[in-house]
């Protein structure tokens, strides 16, 4: 593996929620990346955004680690859930809050 996947393989395992996104959570950088975070900040779960702008290895990198074209990408217990239109499916659907917290991720109102 590659420094670069190495270090994607380590956010995603130490960390239960983390979204690979074009900036920051307090500063999304694309309507995409800001819809997970408004989406998770509504939930109320606790994540880590890690800004792949900062990094073209890094956005090269989760692309190929996740075999997945786009960004935001989101996480859960080392598992790929979905990028921004499967996440806000899922939460429309109430299955993101159950899958969450089927995970033992605290959500907020969840059933």
């Amino acid at each position: 593996m590659s420094a670069i996947a190495d270090f994607i393989d380590n956010e995603v395992k130490s960390n239960d929620v983390v979204v690979f996104m074009k900036g920051t959570p307090q500063f999304p950088q694309c309507g995409f990346s800001g819809q997970v975070v408004q989406i998770l900040d509504y939930i109320g779960v606790d994540y880590k955004g890690v800004n792949v702008l900062a990094d073209d290895d890094l956005r090269q990198g989760i692309k190929d680690y996740s075999n997945w074209p786009t960004i935001p990408q989101l996480y859960v217990k080392g598992e790929f859930v979905g990028g921004c239109d499967i996440i806000r499916e899922m939460f429309q659907s109430q299955e993101l809050q159950a899958h969450l917290a089927e995970q033992g991720i605290a959500v907020r109102g969840a059933a």
